[in-house]
């Protein structure tokens, strides 16, 4: 599977991915292959399918059984390469309270610039700016855990911003979010100059960034060229295309 743009020069490939969860018998891919080049693109698919341990394996918080994670051409084989893979492509966690650590948000934020070579007063003008792009000027001295679910979800999507990768995997991004919030952060991912790879269960959210589905079905990324809104959810053929039925 390969997507591709002109506008961008980041790329990750997965070739002949498989893996298997420890103590289960059912592979969760097997002999997997996909690249991204660019662009905006949702992953959809069944509750467990495999969506987040995509993820996971492409900045090497997983390891595959077999098979190589590429990116930039470079096979990524030490951890010392995903750390440098990470600081082009950034995560924002399905769970906010995976990604957040520090007493006060302006910390949190600046943790990763700081982590970049940033001094400290620098860091901290990334954090502060960044804070301001989604939305929560003020809340810089705020106590990170005090907050409720869609400020955590916010703070936690400007941990990643602020270290400015250029293509960025949002795993349920609207978890949380109210209305407000959620209108928001479709203004903030719309203006993005960088890749996004999104999974996520808001339809409506999803057609609003991107009308690129791939859908994992029975271990394999199967790209659907048709998205069709029905009652109920489900992946199937339909003839030589795939389709994906979710829930309005």
């Amino acid at each position: 599977m390969n997507t591709s743009t002109d506008k961008h020069d980041v790329a990750i490939e997965l070739r002949n991915i498989s893996f298997t969860y420890p103590g289960h018998d059912h592979p969760v891919f097997d002999s997997l292959n996909f690249s991204f080049r660019g662009g905006h693109m949702g992953l959809i698919g069944d509750n467990g399918s495999g969506k987040t341990t995509l993820f996971h394996i492409m900045v090497g918080l997983l390891h595959p059984d077999s098979g190589q994670v590429l990116f930039n051409g470079k096979v990524m084989e030490t951890e010392e390469d995903f750390t440098i893979l990470r600081r082009h492509v950034g995560m924002l966690f399905q769970n906010a309270d995976d990604q957040l650590f520090s007493p006060s948000v302006v910390e949190d934020i600046a943790f990763g610039p700081l982590n970049l070579g940033h001094p400290p007063g620098e860091a901290r003008e990334i954090a502060m700016r960044t804070l301001a792009q989604v939305g929560l000027e003020g809340y810089e001295d705020r106590i990170t855990h005090h907050l409720s679910g869609g400020e955590k979800r916010l703070v936690a999507l400007a941990t990643v911003l602020a270290m400015e990768p250029e293509i960025l995997l949002l795993d349920e991004p609207t978890n949380d979010l109210d209305n407000a919030a959620r209108g928001r952060l479709l203004e903030i991912l719309g203006s993005l100059d960088q890749s996004l790879i999104l999974i996520s269960h808001d339809w409506d959210f999803l057609s609003r960034l991107t009308s690129t589905f791939y859908a994992l079905e029975n271990g394999q990324l199967v790209r659907s060229n048709q998205v069709t809104i029905h009652q109920h959810q489900h992946v199937h053929p339909l003839g030589d295309r795939r389709h994906i039925h979710p829930p309005c």
